[in-house]
């Protein structure tokens, strides 16, 4: 008999959807040769590339020529900030971002900090996990020439208010007739729930990732406005417009631009489905499970987030635990994972170790059944209980 499986880990990385297999396989099967070849392969594959493009660019409200397409949101995130920063370094060495954002804008900060002298500025949250367009402005300084605020985060579901801070940089830049701060986000979590239309976020630069919307893994683009001078953080050929050198992934770019298509087509929809099982979730773990504590906001979080901290109880065991019961869960972004620290984002509410450390990440997402979740609550309380019993903490004095 095979074993139940449930996964709930559609944060870290969506199945692909068999229609968006389809697109790449057909792209496949008809050998295309090297989009940048000038012989007729060369060019159907080109052409796949450039209708990939438009598809992307017209979900943004974008124009085609201010998509780059990349091999991930972690290199989107570093081609948007380096390149700002390479470029614009003569006018300010200064950043502005937030102490949650994902390991690929904070690291990629820390680099500009320790190799090239930039001085950054991490805006502490509430304990929500919010940040404010009013933090953002007080922050700004005569140097500063980015501002990099993620739309919603990846662990506990949050989301940024992205077009009030935008409508309040456009207003600054106005009255102070210049061209800075630049304005970029990190939306791979937000593609597919929330509105994605650049020019209502007010944004000069977007991240977005394609193994978030059920498309190809190794498949990103980063949105460029008309006239955002960047530069590449990598050499080589004159592909995407010398911004990301190397052959085009050109089944990966159909499939990315596919799954774009099925998750605009079914957002309204599924974000109801969702945002209704995300609250039935929440509600029972909560009443089922004393001394258990929801993170991130209560209202204004992703659709199919819910993050939940069991004091008394160790994240990465309680993970091992549901495993064994064919539940597939996390304890934060999956590019941590492996490190046994509490996780930065849960630190940033102003919680204990001890609630950081009992942090869980469930994510639903287009095959998750209000069934499975029933299944969850049945195995849950028990698994926690048992975890408590060999815990040394007393959850009652935690």
């Amino acid at each position: 008999m095979k074993k139940r499986e449930i996964y709930l880990d559609y944060a870290a990385t969506t199945p692909t959807d068999p229609r968006v297999l389809e697109v790449m396989v057909d792209v496949e099967r008809r050998g295309l040769g090297n989009p940048s070849s000038m012989h007729m392969k060369g060019k159907y594959a080109r052409d796949i590339i450039e209708v990939s493009r438009s598809t992307v660019a017209q979900t943004l409200g974008a124009h085609p020529d201010e998509i780059i397409f990349t091999g991930s949101g972690t290199e989107s995130d570093n081609l948007a900030i380096q390149g700002i920063a390479r470029v614009h370094k003569t006018h300010g060495k200064h950043i502005i971002s937030c102490v949650t954002e994902h390991p690929a804008v904070l690291e990629t900060l820390m680099h500009l900090k320790e190799r090239l002298g930039f001085e950054i500025t991490l805006l502490e949250v509430d304990e929500h996990g919010c940040v404010t367009a009013d933090q953002v402005m007080k922050a700004i300084r005569e140097d500063t020439i980015l501002v990099s605020i993620m739309y919603a985060n990846n662990e506990i579901g949050t989301i940024h208010p992205i077009a009030e801070i935008g409508r309040a940089l456009d207003k600054y830049r106005k009255e102070h007739q210049t061209a800075y701060p630049f304005f970029h986000s990190d939306a791979c979590q937000a593609l597919g729930a929330l509105d994605m239309n650049v020019e209502k976020l007010h944004v000069d630069l977007l991240t977005i990732n394609s193994s978030k919307i059920y498309g190809p893994k190794g498949v990103g683009a980063l949105f460029v406005r008309r006239g955002v001078k960047i530069t590449s953080i990598q050499f080589g050929g004159e592909q995407e417009k010398r911004l990301r050198p190397g052959t085009e992934n050109t089944a990966g770019i159909a499939g990315f631009a596919k799954a774009v298509e099925l998750s605009l087509e079914c957002q309204k929809k599924e974000v109801k489905r969702l945002t209704k099982l995300r609250d039935y979730f929440i509600k029972h773990v909560l009443k089922q499970i004393p001394n258990a504590r929801l993170n991130g906001h209560p209202k204004d979080r992703l659709p199919n987030n819910v993050n939940i901290s069991f004091l008394g109880v160790e994240g990465e065991a309680l993970l091992l635990y549901l495993d064994a019961q064919g539940i597939f869960a996390s304890s934060g972004s999956a590019c941590t994972s492996q490190k046994l620290d509490p996780s930065h984002v849960i630190m940033a509410l102003g919680v204990s170790h001890i609630v950081a450390h009992g942090s869980l990440r469930f994510t639903l997402g287009r095959w998750t059944k209000k069934k499975d979740l029933k299944f969850v609550l049945e195995v849950l309380p028990e698994i926690v209980t048992l975890l408590r019993s060999m815990s040394p903490i007393n959850v009652d004095k935690s």
